[in-house]
């Protein structure tokens, strides 16, 4: 007798279904084989399975065991087969007798029988619905995760017992209910705020508007100028995710296990903060079976680069792709897997290698070579991909001490919600989500000129000799700049102010 069981299997961020066959063949030396590419955590599932089987009190069939996991071109990786794989076997074995056609199944098995959490969750409650399955077995440790999906039951099982109990009608066990994306939203309340920073007016004004169109920024300064608290209170001003964003956060958050059990959803934006002794692998993603790295971790989020000159220039430049097209991919022998990476990066660099460079306390130490090379550590193309270069001075105590508390971040978060409405309903129909995210082509839709800011424009590229890009991502800040004033046209006053927020300090 041949049994079959469904499950799935992630290939970069969706699922696609497996059929698991199992056989018992009665003829031939006892064995039990596992069939179809799978890795080490799948070849390892016989001893878990035999082990669970056998201590649920059912019996393991002493006979020829051979499990197929179809198609068997497509490589299998995660202890997620264990489940599927001992039901196999006890359909097949006739210890079982349930139709499981309607239904994916998922999960790791512990010795003792446990159902244990499972990576990939979402992706595959996604994959469920899409193609017509009416029910989802999986971990209850998972349940509430694939439970955001809606048009399909969900049920959880703590044990292979439960779910033999469940199948032979012996035990009733309910589905998970339907959960509402808007009953998980909350207001989160940030560690770092706007108003703790003293000072840095304008770098908070920069901020504000990257925040507001999703724009690249570079942090200049000494130490101790609040390069590393602007960074870290930056979240806080970012507009909350909405449902689609979440799911797609979620979904990568899901594959990498980076999910705490128990959770739907990611409820705020991610902030990544890798430490710049990061491998390139390690910021990208890759490996032998290609996982997400830091930048697609920080998807819908920020990618907060403190120092980045300490960075290894091979791994900044394979930052270069991801911001110009807001996707990875990633080639393997095995296939290709593309990654979203739509990121916020935002970069903080000291002016030298000792930090001193302009300030009024402690004199630099570097000389003009080391300056220098510190400096083209950072490649002027990767500089050309930052939108907002914004200095922060240095604050004497004495200016720190009489410098009053500014606006916190629920007030300047509020303004930035009011001009990401006025771009979603810009971008209606389209796949955009921010003014940083448009084209060339998009850029000659949405942002009409007047000949006041063409005449502008066209003198600060002459002027300062600008790129192509550096031309686009003007408008851009602009255009973020108007919406911020509320105004349906862009103005002289908001093309002058985006032209210093591009200017380099060596400019």
């Amino acid at each position: 007798m041949i049994a079959k069981v469904t499950s799935g299997a992630i290939v970069g961020l969706t699922a696609v279904p497996v059929e698991v066959e199992v056989t018992v063949i009665k003829k031939g030396l006892p064995s039990f084989t596992i069939v179809g590419l799978p890795d080490k955590a799948v070849s390892e599932a016989k001893e878990r399975v035999r082990s669970a089987i056998l201590n649920i009190n059912a019996e393991f069939p002493a006979y020829r065991i051979i499990v197929n996991l179809a198609p068997a071109d497509l490589p299998k990786a995660g202890p997620s087969y264990d489940l599927p794989i001992a039901l196999g076997i006890l359909l097949a074995s006739e210890q079982l007798a349930a139709d499981t056609s309607d239904a994916i199944v998922i999960g790791e098995l512990s010795l003792d029988g446990t159902v244990r959490h499972t990576n990939g969750v979402l992706p595959l409650a996604i994959m469920a619905r899409e193609k017509k399955f009416k029910r989802l077995f999986l971990p209850k440790s998972n349940a509430k995760e694939a439970a955001i999906i809606s048009g399909i039951s969900i049920f959880g099982f703590d044990s292979l017992l439960t779910i033999f109990g469940y199948l032979t009608n012996t035990i009733e066990i309910s589905s998970e209910p339907h959960i509402l994306f808007s009953s998980l939203q909350t207001e989160t309340h940030a560690v770092f705020d706007m108003a703790d920073v003293k000072g840095q007016e304008q770098a908070k004004r920069g901020l504000e508007i990257a925040a507001a169109g999703g724009h690249n920024v570079l942090l200049k300064g000494v130490p101790g100028a609040g390069k590393t608290m602007l960074s870290r209170a930056f979240p806080s001003i970012l507009p909350t995710l909405t449902e689609l964003e979440a799911l797609e956060v979620t979904k990568i958050y899901s594959i990498t296990g980076n999910l705490p059990p128990g959770e739907s959803v990611v409820k705020s934006r991610p902030f990544r903060s890798p430490h710049h002794t990061t491998s390139r692998i390690g910021l990208i993603g890759g490996g032998s079976n290609p996982m997400p790295g830091e930048i697609s971790l920080a998807h819908r989020g920020v990618l907060f680069l403190d120092e980045l000159p300490e960075f290894p220039r091979t791994v900044l430049e394979a930052l270069r792709q991801p911001l110009e097209d807001g996707i990875v991919s990633i080639a393997r022998a095995a296939g290709q897997v593309t990654y979203p990476a739509q990121f916020i990066l935002i970069a903080a660099a000291n002016p030298c290698p000792c930090g001193h460079l302009g300030s009024k306390r402690k004199p630099c130490t570097c000389l003009p070579g080391q300056i220098l090379r510190y400096r083209r550590k950072v490649s002027g193309a990767l500089l050309d991909r930052i939108d907002i270069h914004l200095h922060c001075p240095e604050l004497s105590p004495e200016e720190l001490s009489h410098i009053q508390q500014g606006e916190n971040s629920k007030t300047i978060r509020k303004r930035v919600e009011k001009a990401r409405e006025m771009q979603r309903k810009r971008f209606r129909g389209t796949k955009l989500q921010s003014n940083a995210e448009m084209s060339s082509r998009d850029i000659k839709k949405y942002c009409e000129l007047s000949d006041e800011c063409q005449d502008l424009l066209r003198k600060a590229v002459s002027l300062f000799s600008l790129s192509a890009r550096s031309y686009h991502k003007m408008i851009k800040l602009s255009r973020t700049i108007a919406d911020l004033d509320n105004s349906k046209n862009i103005d002289v006053k908001h093309m002058s102010e985006a032209f210093r927020y591009r200017l380099k300090e060596e400019e």
